[in-house]
């Protein structure tokens, strides 16, 4: 039986991903290459939707394919490549914009809060596009589905209607993929507010924990993170939300329950368990930064991994695109 193929992508527009990006979609795409055919793909032309500097950028870019390979993608088991190097997407893009209605572009959420936010004239039109780019990423390939978060089902919607008129309208192209909401291993919280999730766009970063952060940063952190004023090692979010996120980063990441890590502390202060979580999150991260470190050392081996990964790519992109072509009437 031939194997599930599976899509998805993430933006290049930090130095490291983070804990939660980790448990929360990451470690399931390296699950998921075992058993499907999975392409994955660093999706630096959304990132240009936001102000970067062009050096930035592309240290972002080759960071982002390292940490991705250190985290466990193996490019001999997924296909691993970044969007700009295959051309069919911006392509295939463009057929889409004009099957789209306005109407429904500018009914996209992520497009319509920040545009309340900044005013629509503050806007770039490629934050308008977004989702139709994104349409091109994830049809290109015929996945059947795509992995995403909640906060993504809306685009996968999209995508999904895009394929549906075309197919409809000129000749069947597409394969209709299913959104595979991705359950998150963990809820993790930011470590100085533990009622937010941790997220890059923190007022702070003390309270994130990067993938690439050093030992000494990460124990930093966690010996500062917020708790509460009681003395109980205990599971309980709504009065005990700083201690319970420690437990939930611990039992994520080693294993045990929550049950057997309340009886595990009990008795034991709070700076004792949170350099238990420290140590447990140190022992994860530890190779993941030395990897990547290895990888950005010898630009040469990246380069040749995404070189192949764009190549395995680009077979399948342009199979898609010409036939999407010839059924629009492009000569």
């Amino acid at each position: 039986m031939s194997k599930k193929r599976v899509l998805s992508g993430i933006q290049p527009t930090h130095d490291s991903f983070h804990l939660g990006n980790y448990l929360g979609a990451l470690k399931q795409w390296v699950d998921m290459q075992e058993n499907h055919d999975a392409f994955y793909c660093v999706v630096d032309l959304h990132a240009l939707t936001v102000e970067t500097d062009p050096k930035l950028l592309k240290k972002r870019t080759l960071l982002s394919a390292a940490q991705l390979i250190a985290i466990g993608l193996d490019p001999n088991k997924c296909t691993l490549f970044v969007q700009s190097h295959v051309p069919a997407h911006n392509q295939l893009a463009w057929v889409f914009e004009c099957i789209t209605g306005f109407g429904e572009a500018s009914r996209m959420t992520q497009f319509k809060d920040k545009s309340q936010k900044s005013g629509a004239d503050r806007i770039n039109v490629g934050l308008f596009t977004y989702p139709i780019l994104q349409a091109a990423d994830i049809l290109l390939y015929q996945p059947d589905f795509v992995p995403v978060g909640e906060d993504q089902r809306q685009h996968v919607e999209l995508t999904r209607d895009i394929a549906q008129r075309f197919n409809s309208k000129y000749k069947e192209i597409f394969n209709i993929p299913k959104p595979e909401i991705i359950k998150s291993l963990a809820k993790i919280n930011d470590l100085q507010d533990p009622t937010a999730k941790m997220s890059k766009s923190a007022s702070s970063m003390a309270g994130v924990i990067e993938l690439l952060d050093t030992p000494e940063a990460t124990l930093k952190k966690f010996k500062s993170s917020v708790t509460d004023n009681g003395k109980e090692i205990k599971f309980d979010e709504k009065l005990k939300p700083g201690i319970s996120n420690l437990l939930t980063i611990h039992s994520a990441l080693s294993g045990k329950s929550i049950t057997d890590l309340e009886s595990e502390f009990s008795g034991k202060g709070y700076g004792d368990f949170k350099a238990a979580v420290a140590e447990v999150v140190i022992a994860k991260l530890e190779p993941i930064s030395k990897r990547t470190n290895e990888l950005m050392d010898d630009p040469a081996e990246l380069s040749r991994v995404l070189s192949n990964g764009a190549q395995k790519a680009s077979e399948v992109a342009s199979t898609t695109l010409k036939a999407a072509y010839s059924a629009i009437g492009l000569a």
